[in-house]
């Protein structure tokens, strides 16, 4: 099958409820490739969309053709990434580290992600490997979970933290994803870690605009977001400090398939990006997008100009 039917396959998947899965594995043995048309995949929000599309200029800088693929469900993309129907993702590496160990060793596995980058990259790039898959250096960009409350509620209660509303016996209702029931990183996390009266989660998804909502008209008391978030504001929200640190330090990362795009020459492109891009950079890049409106290739490549990477 060419690429582009590939492709135009797992855009359909991504957009159904039930389908068959990608499970074909890359070939762990083979030598690291240099594939000169790769195609890059986004998970589709905004964040991905802008450091795939920084990823693909970067790569045609270096010569190479690109292409690139919206797959939300890493359920899909993950698959075809070994199979190398995708050749590069940007990835979180303690998210996709749990993710792949969840996946080898079944969702009761305790998690392998840390705070610490180093224990981190080694168990993600132990767990990639056998799937054909190479792990590129992690960038100074690192985007934690968060959670956020309205303004007036942590006015109401004196609330700057996350313990402080352990501490104030609030019970809560959290608008997440609903994988948050288990991962130990939200509600599970919130309850043993900061005693967190959490009551149910309320499953609209990560920082989407449905769940910021809940929590602006009082219909649930706090959301699931990120650190680069640049939309909390528009919403009249607000972080609480993660001062447990329950979360881990999720460092911005390329993923690749070896055997297409596991060259060094690949690595030198994205790496580019990795060492100059940070967690303030791309939160303002994401509010250019997302509060100003403009396009994301277009916020990306005025980006890398000013860094000096493209011309």
């Amino acid at each position: 099958m060419r690429r582009w039917a590939v492709a135009a396959a797992l855009l359909l998947l991504a957009g159904c409820a039930t389908g068959p899965s990608l499970e074909t594995r890359g070939r762990v043995t083979a030598s690291p490739g240099d594939s000169r048309q790769l195609t890059i995949g986004s998970a589709g929000f905004t964040e991905g969309d802008l450091l795939s599309q920084m990823y693909a200029l970067l790569l045609n800088r270096a010569g190479y053709r690109t292409s690139l693929i919206v797959v939300a469900d890493r359920e899909l993309y993950e698959p075809a990434l070994e199979s190398g129907q995708i050749d590069v993702v940007p990835e979180y590496a303690a998210t996709f580290a749990d993710w792949l160990n969840a996946r080898a060793h079944g969702p009761d596995a305790p998690p392998v992600g840390s705070p610490d980058l180093d224990t981190t990259m080694r168990a993600l790039r132990r767990l990639a490997a056998p799937r054909g898959l190479t792990v590129l250096a992690p960038g100074r960009a690192v985007v934690q979970n968060a959670f956020a409350v309205s303004a007036a509620y942590a006015r109401a209660h004196r609330l700057r933290t996350l313990s402080d509303l352990g501490r104030s016996g609030l019970k809560v209702r959290l608008a997440a994803g609903d994988e948050c029931v288990r991962r130990p990183y939200c509600a599970p996390g919130l309850r043993s870690v900061y005693g967190i009266d959490v009551v149910g989660v309320d499953p609209k998804g990560v920082g989407t605009t449905q769940a910021k909502r809940a929590v602006q008209n009082g219909q649930d008391q706090m959301v699931l977001t990120t650190t680069t978030d640049a939309m909390l504001g528009t919403f009249g929200l607000v972080l609480l400090e993660d001062d447990r640190h329950l979360q881990n330090a999720d460092a911005v990362v390329p993923v690749v398939n070896r055997s297409r795009a596991g060259g060094p020459r690949v690595a030198r492109a994205l790496d580019a990006l990795g060492s100059v891009l940070t967690t303030r950079d791309l939160a303002s890049l994401n509010e250019q997008v997302d509060s100003w409106r403009r396009l994301p290739q277009d916020v990306a490549r005025t980006y890398l100009r000013d860094k000096g990477l493209l011309k």
